[in-house]
């Protein structure tokens, strides 16, 4: 069995059943972006109540499943708009980045480009700058996500302090990866049945611009998702005869690379973790 890490899932939104099937197909570890709750929360108390259950409850239920979870706090796009609240949120952020299992800071980034989300995401980078955390980086939906994309790009280009190998934008697809690779930046493509990529796109990506500094995740959520998208991108990397090492380079060790960066990194030996230590 391949071992994997998908590294970005909400799995606030998901089953224990969800975690115990990962577990059988491979997932050694996961990381879970802040992200929006179906709905607008209404004030900093609720999100402290959510981080609070991203660093505390939530990597004991995958603990269960011997899963390692860690986690990005943030407060996200979606929610933005108001800067006001995203400026509680943002000051409340620095007491749980030492809790083992935070990663940076995450996913920040743009919704539907306005000024004001401009504001929430150069406030969240320049805490980042100034904790030293890695920065994870949700890019808009559909027509949106080109011009966010490059809004983004600037954005994190103007600051000198933004150094690109410690920042991973996800949600890249075939119009906006190169984008992201020609900066120096990480990449995550998001498997995802309608607003993201394909397995079969992401493969067709892989093939067009290689391996490095690239991943896959699922990005399950509360919508029509799927919590074995990855292990769905591995079998198609297999149909078209990839050879098991530049499968495990992409689904294992990027992940694995990019989060060695995080303050918080502690290695863990591979054969105590994941599926294979139930047998």
């Amino acid at each position: 069995m391949a071992h994997y890490i998908d590294p970005h899932i909400h799995m606030i939104s998901r089953t224990t059943d969800d975690y115990h099937r990962m577990a059988q197909c491979g997932c050694v570890a996961l990381s879970e972006p802040a992200f929006w709750a179906g709905f607008d929360r209404g004030s900093a108390a609720a999100f402290h109540d959510y981080f609070r259950q991203l660093t505390e409850y939530e990597p004991k239920r995958a603990a269960q499943f011997h899963i390692r979870h860690y986690c990005w706090l943030c407060i996200n796009a979606k929610e933005a708009e108001n800067v006001s609240l995203s400026r509680e949120v943002i000051a409340s952020i620095p007491e749980f980045l030492r809790c083992p299992n935070v990663l940076g800071i995450g996913e920040i980034g743009l919704n539907k480009n306005t000024p004001n989300e401009a504001i929430v995401f150069q406030e969240h980078v320049d805490l980042a700058m100034r904790t030293n955390e890695l920065i994870l980086i949700h890019t808009p939906h559909l027509e949106d996500k080109l011009k966010g994309t490059r809004m983004i790009i600037d954005m994190l280009q103007n600051d000198r302090r933004v150094q690109p190998h410690r920042v991973c934008i996800d949600h890249v697809e075939e119009h906006t990866v190169r984008y992201a690779l020609e900066g120096g930046f990480w990449c995550g493509m998001t498997l995802y049945p309608t607003t993201k990529c394909t397995p079969e796109r992401a493969v067709d990506i892989i093939e067009m611009y290689g391996t490095e500094r690239i991943m896959v995740n699922s990005a399950g959520d509360w919508g029509k998702s799927n919590p074995l998208a990855v292990p769905e991108f591995i079998l198609e990397m297999k149909r078209r005869g990839h050879p098991e090492a530049t499968i495990r380079k992409i689904v294992y060790e990027n992940p694995l690379n990019f989060f060695r960066q995080s303050n918080n990194w502690v290695d863990w030996p591979i054969e105590t973790t994941g599926a294979d230590a139930a047998k």
